[in-house]
C-alpha cells in the first residue's frame, strides 16, 4: 500500500459515519449515468428507424424521450452532487472539530506542529483539500467507475473487437500515471508545508508590525515574505508540472482510441458491418469516456493533495495527550483551602532542569510567595498543580492525595490561574469573565478592583475588547484575567506576577482586594515585587530551579538571606553579602 493511500486511512470511520448519504450519493450517480447511457442508445434507435424505416418508435417520438431523459439527467445530477458535496461539509465540521479537542489534550506550546499560526494552516488550508477530496474526488471517482463499467459493457455489445482497439492506449496512461503519482504526493506534501510555513510568517508580522516599524525593518521583513513567497510559487510551479504532465496523456489515450473507433468503425459501417447507428451510439459511449479520463489526471492530484493534507492533520489527530486521567481517577470536589505537599520533585525537559528535588508543604489556607531570578522555574511550578506539566520524579499531594489521583477536569475547576501573559478574547469584557464561572461579576469585578476602570467604558461590562484586549492598557488586561478567575471561586488560587503590568496606586487596591479575595482559599503568588508578599506566610525563594530558601518572612529578614537582600535592594538599601542560609518549613535542595 503506498504512502498516500496509508495516510488517508485515517478518513474512512469519518465517512462510515456517513455511509448513508455516501450511499444515496452513489445510487444517484447510477440513475445520473443510467440517463446518460440511455440516450446513445435512443439514438441508435432512431437512426436505424430512419435507414430501415422500421422500429416500434418514430424518431419524434425517441426525441421527446431524449428531452425527458435529459431533464431527469439534470435533476438527479443535482441533487447528487448535492448529497456527496454535503456530506463532504459535514466530515470537514466533524474533522475540525475532533482537531480541536485532540489539540487542547496536547502540549500548550504546539512548537512540534510550527506554532499556532501553522496550526491555524492546517485547519483551513488541508481540511479544505480534504474536504475537496471527499466530496468532488469521491463523485468523480465513483463516477468514473460507473461510468467506465457501464459504458464498456454497452461498446462490447455493440462490437468487441472496436472496443479492444479504442481502449487499448489505456495502459500506457495508468503506467505513466502510476509513475507520477508518488511524486505528486511528495510535491504536494511540501507545498502544503511551505504554505503553512507563509501563513506562520504572515501572523508572525501582522502581530509585530509596531516594533517592526520601530526599528526601522519593515524592508527586511518584506524581502523575507518576498523569498518565502518565491519558494512557495516555486514548489507550486514543480506541482504544476507535474500535474500538467498527465493532462496531455490522458488526451493523447483517449484521442489514439477515438483514432482507431472513427478508422477501424466507419470501414466497418462502409462494409455493412455495423449499422450506422451502432456506430453512433458507440462513439457516443466513447465520447462519455473522454471526460473521466481526462478528469483522471485532477482526480490523482485531489488524491495526492488530499493525503498530503492528511499527513498534517493525522500528526495533530493521533498525537498522544500530553497528560490523561489515570484509571479510576477520583474528583476533587471540595471547595475549601486545600493543602499541599511537594516531595523531592524535579522537572527535566529536553535535558534540562527545570526544576531540582523541590520539596516543601504549605498547610491549607496559607498564603505563599514564591520569587527568585528570572527563568528559575517559579510558572513551572504553578503548571505543575494544573496539570499543564507533569513531575519528572517525585510526588506533588493536595490533601493528602497525589495529584495524579484527580481527574485533570475536577483538578482545574478548583484551581484558579493568572498567567504571565493574560489570555483574552475578542469578546466582551462579561463573556471574558464567564470563562472562569458562573459567580457574580459585579463581585468578580470589585474583587479584581475593576469595578471603576469598566463603569468608565462606553458600554460597561458588554464593551467589546479586540483581540487579544488589545483596547485595555497591560493593568486592564492583568485585572480582567484576575476578575475571569476570581468567577469561578477556586480552592487554589495561583497568581504568576499578577501586579507586573499594574501601577503603584492600583497596585495596593489590588492587594487589598486579594487579601479579603484569598480569605479561605490557598494562595500561590509569584512576584518579583516583594510588597507582593505582604500578607504572606511563607516564601519561597528558586534559584537555578533549586528551593534555596523557605521560610517565613520575618524569619528571613531576621538573618542574611537572598529574601533579605531582594527587600532592600528594593527600598533602596544596599543588599547585606553576608552568607545565606534557609530554614523553616522546607528542605531546600
Amino acid at each position: 500500500m503506498s504512502q498516500s493511500l496509508r495516510e488517508l486511512q485515517s478518513v474512512v470511520p469519518f465517512m462510515a459515519g456517513l455511509r448513508w448519504r455516501y450511499g444515496l450519493g452513489a445510487l444517484l450517480l447510477v440513475i445520473t449515468n443510467a440517463c446518460a447511457l440511455l440516450i446513445p442508445w435512443l439514438l441508435k434507435l432512431a437512426i436505424d428507424g430512419l435507414q430501415t424505416g422500421s422500429g416500434g418508435l418514430s424518431p419524434s417520438n425517441i426525441a421527446i424521450i431524449i428531452c425527458l431523459v435529459a431533464c431527469l439527467y439534470a435533476v438527479v445530477r443535482t441533487f447528487s452532487r448535492t448529497v456527496l458535496f454535503n456530506a463532504a461539509r459535514l466530515i470537514e465540521y466533524q474533522m475540525r472539530d475532533r482537531l480541536l479537542s485532540r489539540l487542547l489534550t496536547l502540549d500548550s506550546r504546539l512548537a512540534p506542529y510550527g506554532g499556532g499560526a501553522e496550526v491555524l494552516s492546517r485547519f483551513s488550508n488541508d481540511l479544505m483539500n480534504v474536504r475537496m477530496l471527499l466530496g468532488f474526488g469521491c463523485m468523480s471517482i465513483v463516477n468514473a467507475v460507473i461510468v467506465y463499467g457501464a459504458a464498456l459493457w454497452q461498446m462490447v455489445r455493440l462490437d468487441l473487437w472496436l472496443t479492444v482497439l479504442a481502449v487499448a492506449p489505456l495502459p500506457l496512461m495508468v503506467i505513466a500515471v502510476r509513475m507520477i503519482s508518488e511524486r505528486i504526493f511528495q510535491a504536494s506534501l511540501a507545498s502544503q508545508e511551505k504554505l503553512g510555513g507563509l501563513t506562520a510568517f504572515s501572523d508572525e508580522t501582522v502581530k509585530a508590525v509596531r516594533m517592526l516599524k520601530s526599528y526601522r525593518r519593515e524592508q527586511g521583513r518584506g524581502e523575507q515574505f518576498a523569498t518565502m513567497s518565491r519558494d512557495y510559487r516555486a514548489q507550486n510551479l514543480v506541482l504544476g508540472r507535474l500535474r500538467g504532465f498527465i493532462m496531455p496523456v490522458t488526451a493523447l489515450a483517449t484521442g489514439l482510441g477515438m483514432v482507431a473507433v472513427v478508422y477501424v468503425g466507419g470501414g466497418a459501417v462502409a462494409a455493412g458491418r455495423m449499422s450506422l447507428g451502432g456506430f453512433v451510439a458507440f462513439t457516443g459511449y466513447l465520447a462519455l469516456l473522454v471526460w473521466p479520463t481526462a478528469m483522471l489526471g485532477w482526480i490523482i492530484t485531489l488524491v495526492q493533495r488530499g493525503a498530503a493534507s492528511m499527513t498534517r492533520l493525522n500528526q495533530v489527530l493521533f498525537a498522544p495527550p500530553a497528560l490523561e486521567d489515570i484509571p479510576d481517577a477520583q474528583e476533587l470536589v471540595t471547595r475549601q483551602a486545600v493543602s499541599l505537599d511537594f516531595k523531592d520533585v524535579s522537572v527535566v525537559i529536553h535535558g534540562r532542569t527545570l526544576l531540582d528535588h523541590i520539596t516543601f508543604q504549605v498547610p491549607a489556607g496559607s498564603r505563599v510567595g514564591i520569587t527568585g531570578p528570572v527563568g528559575c522555574g517559579k510558572s513551572t511550578l504553578l503548571r505543575l498543580l494544573l496539570r499543564l506539566q507533569a513531575p519528572s520524579s517525585g510526588r506533588i499531594d493536595i490533601d493528602g492525595v497525589a495529584l495524579e489521583q484527580y481527574t485533570i477536569d475536577s483538578l482545574r475547576s478548583r484551581v484558579g490561574y493568572v498567567p504571565q501573559d493574560a489570555q483574552l478574547f475578542s469578546r466582551s469584557i462579561a463573556e471574558n469573565i464567564r470563562y472562569g464561572g458562573d459567580d457574580s461579576l459585579e463581585v468578580a469585578l470589585t474583587e479584581a478592583g475593576l469595578a471603576k476602570d469598566v463603569a468608565s467604558f462606553s458600554d460597561g461590562i458588554h464593551t467589546v475588547i479586540g483581540e487579544r484586549g488589545i483596547t485595555l492598557s497591560g493593568g486592564q488586561r492583568q485585572r480582567v484575567a484576575l476578575a475571569r478567575v476570581l468567577a469561578g471561586a477556586p480552592s487554589l488560587l495561583l497568581l504568576d506576577d499578577p501586579l507586573a503590568s499594574v501601577d503603584v496606586e492600583r497596585e495596593e487596591a489590588i492587594l487589598a482586594t486579594l487579601r479579603d479575595a484569598g480569605r479561605g482559599k490557598t494562595v500561590l503568588i509569584v512576584s518579583q515585587r516583594v510588597s507582593a508578599f505582604k500578607d504572606c506566610a511563607i516564601i519561597l525563594y528558586l534559584e537555578d530551579g533549586k528551593l534555596v530558601e523557605c521560610d517565613t518572612p520575618q524569619a528571613l529578614l531576621a538573618r542574611p538571606s537572598r529574601y533579605r537582600r531582594l527587600v532592600e535592594m528594593q527600598a533602596g538599601v544596599l543588599p547585606d553579602d553576608a552568607l545565606f542560609s534557609c530554614g523553616g518549613l522546607c528542605e531546600p535542595a
